[in-house]
């Protein structure tokens, strides 16, 4: 099956993952204007009034773009919903969304067939994230058009599974658009994930070291200064398993080898005070070994489009 029309046509295949307080509208702006597709969680806009001002600077700014390069038009935007029943801001966020026509929505912790039949209803499309074939079914059944695989390794709430394995079971009965996430840094690992049967790459935690992206400069360095031996996964800070950066645990006076005596807090969706495991415990993927320095995003779009070329032509070559 051919991918949907909104999704072809990017500069590299790549979809900018949607991070917790991180993603905002000037990482999404430049992700979009380097040619792939930038995300923010809905959640991010605090409060929800804000919402709709985001989404209106992020239309109205690739529009200009579009208008002054003609050749080299932007990508276009996706908003991620919480679709987890302690998001009290759900309702009215959709809405905004929908009042907007938000062109992609990517759906998380819950599939409801309401919320894809709203983006529907003007034409939008919904990529829902999921661990396993159970919530991969499940969210496809209620009328998802695509799915997000997040497999071991990835940065926030990953699973555990090989993407090798996550892969090639779904494709085994999905014929529509499926996104790899985990450990998804260079453009060598772009290639591999549409080798395994991926439609496009997911990638998060490279952007965190980037100047757009709404993060203090000590995450940015640690990003840098870190790698996959620096990863640590965890249920103590949110009650889900997720992946955290070691040294924001030492930072925030925590010992990464006595977790367990860590009480377990909960996430809170649509809370502002219900973020404090993304405020003083940082999310990593395990691919940030390949982000070296603090960059453009528009430059790290570009590395990532040359390496995935190289790749290629190694390949064909």
């Amino acid at each position: 099956m051919a991918l949907p029309k909104i999704l072809q046509d990017l500069s590299v295949p790549v979809v900018g993952a949607p991070m917790f307080i991180v993603s905002t509208p000037d990482l999404v702006i430049a992700q979009c204007k380097a040619g792939i597709v930038g995300s923010f969680p809905a959640l991010n806009a605090r409060p929800a009034s804000q919402l709709g001002e985001w989404i209106r600077r992020i239309k109205a700014e690739l529009a200009a773009h579009d208008a002054a390069h003609p050749e080299q038009k932007s990508a276009p935007f996706a908003v991620n919903q919480i679709l987890h029943r302690s998001n009290t801001r759900l309702e009215e966020d959709l809405r905004t969304c929908v009042e907007h026509q938000v062109p992609i929505m990517i759906t998380s912790l819950g599939a409801r067939t309401d919320v894809y039949e709203a983006a529907h209803s003007y034409g939008g499309i919904v990529l829902h994230d999921v661990i396993n074939q159970t919530f991969a079914h499940k969210a496809i059944d209620k009328g998802a058009d695509g799915l997000i695989l997040v497999a071991a390794g990835a940065g926030g709430h990953a699973g555990t599974t090989s993407p090798f394995a996550l892969v090639q079971e779904t494709r085994a009965w999905f014929e529509g658009p499926i996104l790899l996430s985990g450990c998804i840094a260079t453009g060598g690992a772009v290639l591999a994930a549409q080798a395994m049967g991926a439609d496009l790459a997911y990638v998060g935690s490279a952007f965190i070291a980037t100047e757009e992206a709404n993060a203090p400069p000590e995450y940015k360095q640690m990003i840098v200064d870190s790698n996959a031996d620096d990863i640590i996964y965890s249920d103590r800070f949110s009650g889900v398993k997720g992946n955290y950066l070691k040294p924001s645990l030492v930072r925030a006076g925590l010992d990464p080898d006595a977790l367990a005596e860590v009480e377990v807090s909960h996430v809170d969706f649509g809370r502002a005070d219900g973020a404090k495991a993304w405020k003083d415990i940082w999310g990593s993927g395990q691919g940030i070994g390949a982000v070296t320095q603090v960059v453009p995003t528009g430059e790290r779009v570009a590395r990532i489009r040359e390496e995935y070329l190289a790749a290629r032509a190694r390949l064909v070559g």
